[in-house]
């Protein structure tokens, strides 16, 4: 506590801020770790891991390929009315909504699409609903035709009095949209297993993290035989750590991240993000449509656009956040897991989490701004995606991840009870599990009218949610 007291005097005393991340000396590749240059002088740590499959039998296969067009086995299935399987054994689906926005901030979505939406999305007692309509705001545009009018014209053949002459009723304006924006696309969604090896795993944390959070998931995945991918943002981990504000805008880490994708991407790519993180995977799913197949959102908050808030303790000076740096921690600690015990102090510490300095904890949160991440931006979305929340999360609170589930196209929306917002940290085997369910889910289009889908056997995450409310951005 004293040496920060000491150092953050020297600090303001000097003017210069004192870095805490540096990039590791050596720059070879070490038990998975690459070092990628996104942009001059600027370099990422990646903790890349290609797992090894067997070479595949060319004769087996050429065997295969003859059986196959031999005959149809017996307990191979035709197509099906609705579904379509492509060369991979996805489901071809038919993504269609309409999002309109009025000049309000009303946000309406009605979903056209084919039964995968109801599908998934089924009420608890069955029912199938084929289209949908989601309201962002407690408001009605459209007059009810039967309401009773309070003043009834007279019938004909009456005299007009001035008693009985109608009030005349109030001119109401007429709202139009604002913005009306139309999806109709076909995605390819299918069963994403560890002997696939055109599937890889993106890993991207949030502030003050760095990979190592993700090291019970790299471990898991890995040896399960997907290839995982979980970088180190600027200034976060081993990477390097530039003393300029502009480097830790929105913009400039998706960039980043954005390099980091294109490098490392597969045929079919999931990307998991976690808090902040979960802004960058919408940012790549929203950019790489046909790229991106499945996305995991961990304690990511609403769909709200990103804004720095003013009255933040992260907008003080760099110098006393360096003093207040044990405070911050320990406030991290409390309220970043459900216990505090010397377990978690031990995970925080391995994790290398909330280790970065006070410059660039300061640059992260003031650089939160995205304007475009709003809730159309996420309704645009026709990926499937899981959300995952720690209920005992004292940074975002659930309500914002129903929001979520409420705006995406396919969502499913799983709480842990015991977890917080370092869920993957301290349920490392829950969420392990619930991830790699998900990576095998795929939609059964042929049992319309079962009273279960696979979702439900499969995921069983999702929950209906009635009502939504708009909030103000919000850090993440």
């Amino acid at each position: 506590m004293l040496t920060s007291i000491t150092d953050g005097i020297l600090c303001c005393l000097t003017g210069k801020a004192a870095n805490l991340v540096l990039p590791l000396d050596s720059s070879e590749p070490s038990d998975g770790f690459e070092f990628v240059e996104v942009k001059p002088g600027r370099v990422l740590r990646v903790r890349h891991i290609i797992p090894e499959r067997q070479p595949i039998d060319t004769e087996k296969q050429v065997a295969r390929t003859e059986e196959a067009d031999a005959g149809c086995d017996d307990h191979d299935e035709a197509p099906t009315e609705g579904s379509v399987k492509d060369g991979d054994g996805g489901t071809s689906v038919h993504c269609k909504r309409k999002i309109t926005v009025y000049r309000n901030g009303q946000l309406v979505i009605e979903n056209l699409g084919d039964v995968l939406h109801s599908e998934i999305l089924q009420c608890q007692d069955g029912d199938l609903e084929p289209c949908s309509t989601v309201e962002v705001e407690l408001a009605d545009y459209k007059e009810i035709a039967s309401s009773p009018d309070p003043n009834p014209i007279p019938p004909p053949g009456s005299a007009p009095s001035e008693e009985q002459k109608p009030a005349p009723p109030p001119r109401r304006r007429r709202r139009k949209p604002k913005r009306t924006v139309l999806i109709d696309s076909k995605r390819v969604i299918s069963s994403c297993k560890g002997t696939h090896s055109d599937v890889a795993i993106f890993f991207v944390h949030g502030v003050g993290g760095s990979l190592d959070i993700w090291s019970s998931q790299l471990d898991f995945f890995s040896r399960l035989g997907y290839e995982v991918i979980a970088p180190d943002l600027a200034g976060h981990g081993a990477s390097t750590a530039p003393q300029i504000a502009a480097a830790y805008t929105f913009y400039a880490l998706a960039e980043d991240l954005r390099a980091i994708f294109k490098r490392y991407a597969r045929k079919r790519n999931i990307l998991i993000g976690h808090s902040y993180g979960v802004s960058f995977c919408t940012f790549l799913a929203h950019e790489y449509p046909d790229l991106v197949h499945k996305v995991v959102m961990i304690n990511g908050g609403g769909p709200t656009a990103l804004e720095p808030s003013l009255c933040s303790i992260f907008q003080l000076p760099s110098c006393i956040l360096h003093c207040l740096s044990p405070c911050l921690a320990w406030s991290f600690l409390k309220a970043g897991f459900a216990r505090q015990g010397a377990k978690e102090k031990q995970l925080l510490k391995q994790g290398n989490a909330f280790n970065v300095s006070p410059f660039v904890l300061r640059a992260m949160m003031s650089g939160q701004y995205w304007p475009e991440g709003d809730e159309v931006y996420h309704a645009e979305l026709t990926v499937p995606i899981l959300l995952v929340h720690g209920m005992c999360d004292k940074f975002v609170p659930v309500d914002e991840d129903q929001r979520m589930a409420e705006i995406l196209l396919f969502a499913f929306l799983k709480v842990i009870e015991e977890g917080s917002h370092m869920v993957m940290m301290e349920c490392p085997d829950t969420v392990n599990t619930l991830l790699h369910e998900f990576f095998l889910w795929e939609p059964d289009m042929s049992r319309k009218n079962s009273s279960k889908t696979d979702a439900e056997n499969i995921v069983s995450v999702c929950d209906t949610i009635n009502t939504l409310k708009i909030n103000k951005p919000v850090d993440k």
